[in-house]
């Protein structure tokens, strides 16, 4: 049904294909195990783990279990320095985590737990909305509207009174917009998203960013503030844009500006996980969107973003991950060395 959308915009998600690697990541982190049973193997004895950004520039947490930071290690005992000084690139941000359709209870405990021991803000991306990506590489979700509610509140209580910053359901809104999912699901869509912010911002602590898209997917901006306005931005502490994508800051500001004038003055955070060299330019529509060459790791995240409507630049996708399986990349969400390298170098 979806085999002929060709939409230059269209973006693959890191997803649940990282569910099983988060799970294990954090039994690890999140204090389930004695102090005997989290001594370092063998053979990372010889790792650096990162350390924290400075709290008053960047407040998330850095995952010392990325697996960024995991293959840095191996490289440097191979004796691949330069390699693993350029993965030390991406190992040293905080990046995302995205809660899969497994346990997540379990996932945000151990996230944000993790974070709050080293005295930060776990960012999370909750992405299991039903009929998700239009059937293309990150196609999934949860079965249906109930399944859903059920799994937000699995994640919710995980969260608890513990502090996050969650991005909410990328694609879902401007797939709603562009035509890409089918209206009978529309309704449905808006109420599910509607009920997220509301049961996520009753948690003590958690800020709360539905996906708005990018400046070249869904224009002009003033298009995507009415599914906003349906989807519960009026509870939200703003939207979030260009996740997983390659445009501009600056065109990401100009784009949240306006749109932010829409919608009451809501503030925005801007995914610059890969945007340091913008978007790949040209005709090829799918190679604009997937696994891009050329592409280059952006501003490194902050709160300090010059800007009173930006509250932070982020990095929601994390580098390395593929976009899907195109131009020799594996499937979504699974790590691709040779593109995470090639990010790193060509940010310089």
């Amino acid at each position: 049904m979806y085999g002929s959308y060709t939409g230059h915009t269209r973006r693959s998600r890191t997803g649940p294909a990282r569910a099983a690697a988060a799970v294990g990541a954090l039994l690890l982190l999140s204090g389930c195990f004695s102090s005997s049973d989290t001594a370092v193997p063998k053979e990372r004895e010889s790792s650096r783990p990162p350390t924290q950004q400075p709290k008053a520039q960047a407040p998330f947490w850095v995952n010392p279990q990325a697996t960024a930071a995991q293959r840095a290690d191996r490289l440097r005992r191979d004796g691949k320095a330069r390699e693993a000084e350029l993965l030390g690139k991406i190992a040293a941000q905080p990046v995302a985590e995205w809660i899969g359709v497994d346990d997540p209870e379990g996932q945000t405990r151990g996230f944000t737990q993790a974070a709050a021991k080293a005295d930060r803000d776990a960012l999370l991306v909750l992405y299991n909305i039903p009929h998700r990506d239009c059937g293309q590489y990150s196609q999934g979700g949860a079965a249906d509207g109930d399944a859903y509610r059920q799994w937000l509140d699995r994640a919710a209580k995980g969260i608890g009174d513990r502090s996050a910053t969650v991005i909410l359901e990328p694609d879902a809104l401007p797939h709603i917009e562009d035509g890409c999912t089918p209206r009978e699901f529309h309704e449905e869509r808006f109420a599910l998203l509607n009920e997220a912010v509301g049961k996520l911002k009753a948690l003590p602590r958690t800020k709360v960013y539905l996906d708005a898209g990018n400046p070249s997917w869904v224009t002009p901006a003033g298009r995507m503030a009415e599914p906003l306005r349906r989807a519960g931005i009026a509870k939200a502490d703003g939207f979030a844009l260009n996740v997983s994508n390659f445009q501009t800051t600056r065109a990401n500001k100009d784009y949240g500006r306006r749109l932010s004038a829409l919608v009451g003055g809501k503030h925005f955070v801007i995914d610059t996980s890969r945007n340091g060299n913008g978007p790949l330019n040209g005709g090829d529509h799918e190679k604009a969107w997937c696994n891009p060459s050329g592409r280059a790791l952006g501003t490194p995240p902050t709160t300090r973003t010059g800007d009173p409507l930006t509250d932070a630049y982020l990095w929601v996708k994390r580098p390395g991950e593929s976009d899907g399986a195109c131009k020799g990349g594996p499937d979504a969400g699974k790590w691709w060395e040779t593109y995470a390298l090639e990010l790193a170098r060509n940010a310089g």
